[in-house]
């Protein structure tokens, strides 16, 4: 089935000579992940906000979609492996399209499951920061998202989950799964990264959408 034609969307963090400029390729198509979602634009923005902590830094974006969060990293100086879903063969083509349309074709793009313990996920090398942007989408998900950080944080025992998600439901929460995968979590105000915005990145997004943005890491033995 042919892949029907989109766009490509510019974003710009900041202005002038330090500025970074980003090509993201949409493709319009029934797969999350071919387009860019307003959380994408939120955490992308922590990272920039966060740019002098990156160089040197191992990082790992899951469900990377169009991987914008993780170019940031890349064009900011931090090893990124880029990540979606391996029954998503068009969302990773996506995906590597726009690391190639921002100059970074050497990114890895891997296809890498939720809760699927798959050689990818069993071979990863070590990472510092993992990310995620509108991963927490369906509940049916919750938990394989957060046994697949677990895996990854108890081999990477000082890594952190950066983690934006958008607000649909008040029913919708996830601290149970986090008590029960001995997790922990820090609510990150927007306001603290310049995010409280209907316009990041010279973009149209997040609009009026409620996004938040929060930390995980592995809670110690005493439960903190």
């Amino acid at each position: 089935m042919a892949e029907r034609r989109g766009g490509v969307r510019r974003y710009r963090f900041a202005e002038g000579p330090a500025a970074l400029a980003l090509r993201v390729p949409e493709v319009l198509d029934s797969q999350y992940g071919t387009h860019v979602w307003p959380c994408a634009v939120v955490l992308a923005q922590y990272l920039w906000a966060h740019r002098r902590s990156l160089p040197g830094k191992r990082v790992l974006e899951v469900g990377a979609g169009t991987g914008l969060p993780g170019l940031v990293a890349a064009k900011c100086g931090a090893a990124v492996t880029l990540s979606d879903g391996e029954e998503r063969p068009r969302c990773l083509r996506n995906c590597r399209r726009s690391c190639r349309l921002n100059g970074l074709p050497q990114l890895p793009v891997l296809g890498l499951t939720w809760g699927r313990a798959a050689p990818q996920l069993l071979s990863l090398p070590p990472v510092d920061i993992i990310l995620g942007s509108d991963v927490f989408f369906d509940p049916k998900d919750f938990e394989d998202i957060l046994t697949t950080v677990y895996f990854l944080l108890e081999k990477n025992p000082h890594a952190q989950f950066w983690t934006t998600y958008q607000v649909r439901s008040a029913d919708w929460s996830i601290e149970a799964l986090l008590c029960k995968w001995k997790l922990k979590s820090i609510h990150i105000p927007l306001h603290s990264f310049s995010a409280d915005k209907e316009h990041l990145a010279s973009s149209s997004l997040p609009g009026r959408h409620t996004i938040e943005m929060m930390i995980i890491s592995l809670a110690r033995s005493d439960g903190t």
